[in-house]
């Protein structure tokens, strides 16, 4: 099998595996990361995502192959990067934008994402943004006002 290095939250990691193994197998099976969650298995969910290269993408059908030498950042990689909690998740705890937890992951990698390339967004770039994301418990509402609230953290 193959060895793949891949650069996760600012650390090289040695990955000997098959190359269609999905990447998410590889942060959570192989190095035990698991804020990226298995939801759907099909890249429709978001819970599974991670920043690739600073932006969102679904990890659960994505070859750990296809990678190279992208920089990967985790949900545990935001904190591990600056010492505390990243913005996105500061305003997510102030405005209690989570309930059950499982769109967590893929809403603040979302977050993050959409405010890495516009620190500005409107609410329409929002809601855009966090549309691959699926929420079963309503809490949209606080969704979208935490990532206005970590917006103006980064103005």
């Amino acid at each position: 099998m193959p060895n793949y290095i891949l650069n996760i939250n600012k650390k090289q990691n040695s990955v000997e595996t098959d190359p269609d193994t999905p990447l998410l197998y590889v942060l959570r099976d192989y190095l035990e990361l698991n804020g990226p969650k298995f939801g759907c298995g099909l890249a429709q969910c978001g819970s599974c995502s991670v920043l690739i290269d600073g932006r969102a993408r679904t990890t659960c059908m994505l070859p750990v192959s296809s990678i190279g030498q992208s920089k990967i950042t985790t949900l545990e990689g935001l904190k591990e990067i600056t010492g505390e909690l990243h913005p996105v998740q500061e305003a997510f705890i102030k405005e209690q934008a989570v309930q059950c937890g499982y769109c967590l992951n893929g809403m603040v990698m979302a977050a993050v994402g959409l405010l890495n390339k516009n620190p500005s967004p409107d609410e329409l770039e929002i809601k855009n943004s966090l549309e691959m994301n699926l929420c079963r418990c309503g809490a949209h509402g606080r969704i979208v006002r935490a990532v206005k609230s970590a917006a103006n953290s980064f103005n």
